[in-house]
């Protein structure tokens, strides 16, 4: 039993790869729904399967029979309809504990754009609880992402690698107040009401932004948002006349498409031509067709841009970095025990069965021939059977978990099961 991890990140992958390869909602309930249908549905080898595809990230973890990557990324190909060439040469591979590691340093967030953002536990969670809904998600990743939630949230409770609260959508605020330099004055519009939305009107508020205004696709999830930070709540059918109005735009919506053109801007502009309008795109896929950059006074920042304004307000993140990978280290030499142990479990288990059944029948027969003996007699004759077996079990019981916790659990198994004739 093998497992893998495939996957891509901000770290080295172009945000048009990581764009196309974005899962949405629809689409990701879908891929796991194939595959937790029925094995005639999974590629050759898989078992089990969890996919996280976050705005930064996608990653698919498997367990199977072999460590062969291939099946996984055909699998990628084939749901997102991105042909492998254009993205594997962007793909890491991580096999048993140091896909388990990695799992773990991503729920820590040690491997997030911003070191220790919270919303990356929050994914975690939710690839796991999706996973298990369509059947992808067997015992062997339920334990593995349970145990990286645990590790997330030892993380953020016994370290400060949390402390300091900073996001993307806080980096989005900390910009619009740097290019607008009067945030207080300034309209600003968030295009969006889901998490990273609300994070941005949270921080727009701490930095004194006044003005701000929301806009969703419908108004009563708008509205939710706005009247908690006493922000105007808009629909999509409002956004012209709201361009027209705004200095900065903070774009965090899930729409699979383009929702802001070139010809839009150009429109907007057009009746506003001597004041800049600043758009802020945080989502993934973009919100924000890039060539808006093109049209005068106008100016589109990325996610990827973003990352480079990550900066000083980290550093006590930075410094408990080194007690997060010790959490990290423990947590994965604790799954790795555990997953080792399951290899070996039932040759202990068999071996224990099969010596307690000869034990058995050679009380019983000896019993036989020795009518006379008392009840008490017999009950020592079989606590003396037992207590041999016990003995002679527990040292070899106890060198196989430790063989098993050193890797060899396969192959010590397998021995264990010829030379006592336990099968399978």
């Amino acid at each position: 039993m093998q497992i893998l991890c495939v996957g891509l990140s901000h770290h080295a992958t172009p945000l048009d790869v990581r764009e196309r390869l974005h899962y949405s909602p629809t689409a990701l309930k879908a891929a796991l729904a194939r595959f937790g249908c029925g094995h005639h549905c999974r590629p050759t080898d898989l078992l089990e399967l969890a996919i996280l595809s976050t705005c930064n990230r996608l990653e698919i973890y498997a367990v199977a029979h072999a460590d062969r990557f291939e099946p996984l990324i055909d699998f990628v190909a084939e749901t997102t309809g991105v042909p492998r060439p254009e993205f594997e040469p962007y793909l890491y591979r991580h096999l048993n504990a140091e896909a388990v590691r990695h799992l773990n340093r991503v729920a820590a967030g040690l491997d997030s754009m911003i070191v220790g953002e919270p919303q990356i536990l929050g994914q975690v969670t939710e690839a796991y609880e999706l996973g298990l809904s369509q059947h992808a998600v067997g015992a062997v990743l339920s334990a593995l992402l349970r145990a990286a939630i645990h590790t997330g949230k030892r993380a953020r409770t016994e370290t400060a690698i949390s402390r300091n609260p900073a996001s993307v959508s806080s980096v989005a605020a900390q910009l619009a107040e740097s290019v607008v330099h009067d945030l207080k004055a300034a309209q600003v519009v968030v295009l969006g009401a889901g998490e990273m939305a609300e994070l941005a009107v949270e921080a727009l508020r701490k930095r004194q932004a006044t003005h701000l205004t929301v806009i969703n696709r419908t108004h009563e999830r708008a509205a939710q948002l706005a009247d908690r930070w006493q922000a105007r709540a808009l629909t999509f059918e409002q956004l012209l006349p709201a361009l027209l109005e705004a200095d900065v735009v903070i774009t965090s919506t899930g729409a699979p498409h383009i929702l802001i053109k070139p010809p839009l801007a150009q429109d907007v502009m057009a009746q506003r031509p001597d004041r800049p309008l600043i758009f802020i795109d945080i989502a993934v896929p973009r919100d924000v067709d890039p060539d808006v950059n093109r049209l005068p006074n106008v100016r589109c920042y990325d996610i990827d841009q973003l990352e480079a304004r990550v900066n000083g307000a980290l550093a006590d993140r930075q410094q408990a970095v080194p007690h997060v990978e010790a959490i990290v280290a423990d947590e994965t030499e604790n799954f790795m025990t555990w997953l080792h142990g399951l290899d070996i479990a039932p040759v202990i288990a068999g071996l224990r069965a099969k010596a307690d059944a000869i034990r058995r029948a050679e009380v019983d027969k000896t019993l036989r021939r020795l009518k006379d003996l008392s009840d008490a007699d017999k009950r020592r004759i079989e606590a003396l059977s037992e207590a041999l077996v016990s003995k002679l079990l527990h040292d070899p019981t106890l060198r196989l978990k430790a063989e098993a916790n050193n890797g060899h659990a396969a192959e010590y198994a397998a021995a264990i099961r010829h030379l006592f004739a336990l099968g399978n």
